[in-house]
């Protein structure tokens, strides 16, 4: 018999950063959320703009709320599965002050604007480095060490899902990341256009799969059946759940790109996998909330389980409603609209959110060895937090259909019934107001648990009690029993046969070696991705080539990254899909070769303002400065944020020609721009500004940020309209 003591200091650090950071998320997002209904709120500065708050928002709910509250599961349920105090007090001290950093490191840079402008992948280089070693280095290290050194030899289902989750983050995040760097602060992606497109994806949607789902399933495996005081439902279903979760979610990151210049075999095959998504998850859903067999008169009194059925039911409707939206004829309607936003948020919330809320009021006593300060005020968060959601996600789906509805309405002569895009923002004005009343009720309720926490904080002991507990050490030497023998000989039930085969037989033998284990998730999550990413990246015809389409120039790439630093990916695409709508509306659909040289992409996944893939050459100069300056003065009705600051605010010429080298590097042929990009981008910006001042408008702005932000927009679109180059010849470029 060996003596250990579980490290519960660890949990309470990552308990209470949870709690703080929650708050911080949620403030963030309810100021968004002011600020499509009033511009006013964007408060004129840089660093308060929607473009740049809202990678802010999403960060800091994704990887601050939601990651600190999977560290806490984690660490504290790992231990007590393991029978083992976590490997290394170093590495799990180094992981959390780490995590903090990196937290803090994303709060200071993507309001100045420095991002990849990649979603749920905004964090430069340096950053994403940082988060390699602390998840890898400290975090996956402390975790399989524990696994390693365990006392427990069955490894339980929670553990499964924290072992695919670990893996597969870091499998995603050092792919997807690749890139070059051009500053400090600055880098390039090394895939371009639709190869970019595909692997943001191929990331986004999975990193929602392994950092929003499998780890918190792992949390309801463990927390719900502790709180319920029950078993799980079906450890058949628990198998039959995990692995099929963790081989059919990969695939499905192409249904975000339907319609796109994406081949249509990749999203056909995302929206196959996705609709197969349905059965798994409403699997586990069904293994959570049957769990509670004999358990739920406890429900209406327990403010935990409270939070945990509604956290399930949410899981639920938003794996129901993720593979609807991944149908093809579905997407048509909700792509870029706010149904996207609203089926995200009533996952965010609903399911993340009150899981972690309920996991937090059961660790409460436990940590703090008291009770919980106000059982009453948990119920009132639930309640205030139940409508708070109902508030947000309801108003946003009617505006998410409102918005493609106008956006494709046709009247009777054959011409769009709403041309100008703001007719459609001007009616979703009240809803969105709406939504700023459900967000403040959750922002409430979560001010609410911060109290309870800090009051149960204050009734703690002087000293906690370090509870001393005893368990064998594995032998180094196991036999697997026999498979049970009724299996072949006794005339059962074919379910119960398949029940006792599985706990019998290959997967009862899995649960005990976790190396084996882990190497098993990691194929099952290599293949599924290897069989999309390597025909899309080698088969050429995926990407056709545009003869007429050339590089940026020096002054338009610094153009470009100027509308990065600000956002404006945030709120326009420049995707315009093969409908009779968009191209009626917009121009030419969008075709591959028009991307080659797009470091990253910028496709965009949500039009709060229109389109911008051919709006080069519609507007003059002087009308594109005004509109960034004041956009209220030209367009009635904008929800578009001033950016003036970028007619004072100087370009840096000297960073153009770092900047032009590394794309070079990455296979763009600029050709002279290679040795004198900064010389061309102040000859094209002199030009630009006797442009802007021959048109009546401003004088004096040649070295002005607006000057190459221009310069890009009026790039846009325009490289098909060119004429064909005379040595292009025949299989020169379509």
């Amino acid at each position: 018999m060996e003596e250990f003591v579980y490290d519960d200091a660890i949990v309470r650090k990552f308990m209470l950063a949870t709690v703080i950071w929650g708050v911080v998320a949620f403030l963030v997002g309810l100021l968004i959320a002011t600020q499509l209904a009033s511009p006013f709120h964007n408060l004129g500065l840089p660093w308060t703009s929607f473009g740049r708050l809202r990678p802010l928002h999403t960060n800091a709910a994704i990887f601050a709320f939601a990651g600190n509250a999977v560290f806490a599961a984690v660490y504290y349920s790992t231990q007590r599965l393991c029978k083992a105090r976590m490997f290394s007090d170093t590495l799990s001290n180094l992981h959390f002050w780490g995590w903090q950093g990196i937290i803090l490191a994303a709060a200071l840079t993507l309001p100045l604007g420095f991002t990849q402008a990649k979603e749920y992948a905004e964090l430069e280089w340096p950053i994403d480095i940082a988060i390699a070693v602390v998840w890898v280095g400290f975090f996956g290290v402390n975790f399989f060490g524990t696994l390693l050194k365990r006392r427990e030899r069955h490894l339980y289902v929670a553990l499964w899902f924290y072992i695919a989750s670990i893996v597969t983050v870091a499998i995603l995040h050092v792919f997807n990341n690749l890139s070059i760097p051009a500053g400090m602060l600055k880098s390039y992606p090394i895939y371009a256009g639709v190869q970019d497109a595909f692997m943001q994806w191929w990331y986004g949607h999975n990193a929602v799969a392994f950092f929003l789902t499998t780890p918190f399933l792992g949390l309801m495996y463990y927390f719900l059946p502790k709180a319920a005081n029950r078993p799980v439902y079906s450890y058949r279903l628990s198998i039959v759940h995990f692995w099929s979760l963790v081989f059919i979610y990969i695939w499905a990151g192409p249904h975000h790109l339907h319609y796109t210049a994406l081949p249509e075999w990749a999203s056909t095959l995302g929206m196959l996998f996705s609709v197969m998504l349905w059965m798994p998850s409403w699997g586990g859903m069904i293994n959570g909330l049957l769990t509670l067999r004999g358990a739920w008169q406890r429900v209406a009194e327990d403010p935990v389980l409270k939070f945990f059925v509604v956290g399930i039911t949410f899981y639920g409707m938003s794996t129901f409603e993720g593979p609807l939206l991944s149908i093809k004829s579905v997407n048509a309607l909700s792509h870029y609209t706010d149904w996207t936003i609203a089926h995200v948020h009533a996952g965010a919330l609903g399911w993340n959110g009150f899981m972690t809320f309920g996991m937090i009021y059961w660790l409460l006593p436990k940590l703090f060895q008291t009770e919980l300060w106000s059982k009453k005020l948990a119920t009132t968060h639930f309640w205030i937090g139940t409508i708070g959601i109902l508030l947000y996600v309801i108003p946003i789906y009617a505006a998410g259909i409102t918005q493609g509805l106008m956006w494709r309405a046709f009247d009777a002569t054959g011409s769009l019934s709403y041309p100008d895009f703001v007719e459609t923002t001007a009616q979703l004005m009240p809803m969105y107001w709406i939504r700023v009343v459900g967000g403040t009720l959750f922002l409430v309720g979560a001010v609410l648990l911060l109290i309870n926490v800090i009051m149960t904080w204050r009734n703690r002991p002087e000293q906690y009690e370090e509870v001393v507990h005893t368990a064998p050490a594995l032998s180094p030497t196991y036999v697997d029993p026999d498979p049970p023998a009724t299996v072949l000989t006794s005339n059962i039930p074919s379910a119960r046969k398949g029940e006792l085969f599985l706990e019998g037989s290959w997967h009862r033998r899995w649960e005990r070696l976790p190396i084996k284990f882990t190497i098993w998730t990691t194929i099952a999550v290599l293949v599924a991705s290897l069989f999309e990413i390597i025909p899309t990246f080698l088969i050429k015809s995926n990407v056709p080539t545009i003869a007429t389409v050339e590089p940026y120039t020096p002054l338009e790439l610094a153009g470009r990254d100027i509308y990065i630093e600000e956002g404006c990916y945030n709120c326009h695409s420049q995707m315009i899909r093969p409908m009779l709508a968009e191209q009626e509306r917009y121009g030419q659909y969008s075709m591959a070769g028009e991307f080659v040289y797009d470091h990253p992409f910028q496709w965009g996944s949500r039009r709060i303002g229109p389109d911008l893939a051919r709006v080069g050459g519609k507007y003059s100069h002087d009308w594109h400065v005004l509109h960034l300056e004041n956009p209220q003065e030209l367009v009635e009705g904008s929800i578009m944020p001033k950016y003036d600051w970028l007619l004072d605010d100087e370009i840096d010429f000297d960073a153009i020609q770092t900047r032009v080298r590394a794309m070079a590097m990455l296979g763009v042929p600029y050709g002279e721009a290679v040795n004198n990009a900064s010389e061309m981008a102040r000859a094209q910006a002199e030009q630009i500004a006797r442009e802007l001042e021959e048109q009546g408008g401003y004088t004096d702005m040649d070295t002005k940020k607006v000057i190459a932000l221009v310069a890009y927009l009026q790039r846009l679109g325009t490289d098909i309209s060119k004429p064909l180059p005379e040595d292009a010849g025949e299989g020169g470029g379509s």
